[in-house]
């Protein structure tokens, strides 16, 4: 597809689980022409369903790479290519001889992206693991819950996606800048506990000055403080309230209508639960529609809580067009925005393995070649 500022890029993609899917399809999003290479027969696949997104606007091939043949065909297809991802554990793909050397002896400039959870290389590297494990070796999931009580995981969205698939896209694309100049590549090593330390860049600071010296749910952005915390409102449903500064937090005694002299220092941690209570109180007297309204317009730092299916309708949400429909599924929308070279509207997954001939074709196999790797069962 054209347009989008990554336009003219050429990706292959070797098929893995969320991180690298994510960082293929952040790519794909700006405009990139990404390729999937998935095994030549279909099995009980956890990969990928129906309409995913993270398989949106690329073409979706299947070959036997175990095989000389199939190999040779991956091969190929990485010569002609800027980037390669790649999400498996260290060493897969050199036995597999699609490794940097295998393929960077052929192709100087490609950008071999990999992800893993703990790196390549180090004591834990060929170890399994999943988002839980590896935000927990990076310190950042032991400050997250509530007081009293055990850490509880964001979801994956700390470990694969942000720490992960968004960090694996960063660097390959810092590598791409680098080429510009070098016109050589590079191997991108990203791996979820370091992208998942980095993230709590500001957590290590506020730390070494001493204004997160509390325990977990019991400091300014966990919860802890009442002027940064969820409440309850009277339809059972939640608010957000990010009051910090003092000017945002007089917005907010405003809306809720209490008088800031009623009040103990908000800032010392002592009276923090009679603030909390306080503040609980009014807000479970009104729905949470009605404390958006109220809020509208003003500094209070008070917004509704959400579900994704209703932060699809909400009206800031409509106009940034911060979310797409994509062939009746709606799914966010590609981003950042750019004002010269915008990304193009995603296009809905291919069908598993299914563009498999015309990339071949396109590569210059004849179709009896094609019909005979396909009867030999090497390609999808």
């Amino acid at each position: 597809m054209a347009g989008g500022p990554l336009a003219g890029l050429s990706v292959v993609e070797l098929v893995g689980l969320a991180p690298a899917p994510f960082a293929a399809t952040i790519l794909a999003d700006l405009g990139a022409d990404v390729l999937r290479i998935d095994r030549a027969k279909p099995g009980f696949d956890v990969l990928s369903f129906p309409d995913d997104p993270l398989t949106r606007t690329r073409r979706w091939i299947g070959l036997d790479t175990k095989s000389p043949e199939g190999r040779d065909l991956a091969l190929r297809l990485i010569d002609r290519a800027d980037v390669l991802v790649e999400g498996f554990r260290p060493g897969v793909t050199e036995r597999l001889g699609l490794g940097p050397a295998d393929t960077m002896a052929r192709n100087p400039r490609l950008i071999y992206g990999r992800i893993t959870g703990w790196g390549q290389d180090g004591p834990l590297a060929p170890a399994a693991g999943h988002d839980i494990n590896y935000i927990g070796l990076a310190g950042a999931l032991e400050p997250i819950g509530r007081s009293g009580e055990r850490p509880v995981p964001p979801l994956n969205l700390l470990g694969d996606f942000g720490g992960g698939g968004l960090l694996l896209a960063m660097g390959i694309l810092a590598a791409l800048v680098e080429r510009a100049s070098s016109g050589r590549g590079q191997v991108v090593d990203a791996s979820m506990v370091d992208g998942a330390a980095l993230i709590t860049t500001a957590l290590h600071g506020l730390k070494n000055i001493g204004l997160w010296n509390r325990g977990r749910g019991e400091n300014m952005l966990d919860g802890g403080a009442p002027f940064y915390d969820t409440y309850e409102t009277a339809d059972g449903r939640y608010v957000a309230v990010g009051a910090i500064e003092e000017r945002f937090w007089s917005d907010l005694l405003r809306v809720l209508d209490i008088d800031p002299a009623d009040l103990p220092n908000r800032l010392d941690p002592a009276h923090w639960p009679a603030v909390r209570t306080r503040l609980a109180a009014v807000i479970r007297t009104r729905t949470r529609d009605e404390w958006e309204k109220l809020a509208t317009g003003t500094d209070a730092c008070l917004t509704p809580v959400l579900t994704p299916e209703e932060a699809r309708a909400h009206p800031h949400n409509t106009a940034r067009g911060t979310f797409v429909d994509v062939d009746g599924h709606p799914q966010p929308a590609p981003a950042p925005k750019f004002d010269r070279t915008p990304a193009p509207t995603p296009r809905a997954p291919h069908a598993p393995r299914s563009d498999t001939t015309e990339v071949l074709t396109e590569l210059g196999l004849p179709a009896p070649e094609i019909d005979r790797l396909r009867t030999a069962g090497l390609i999808a």
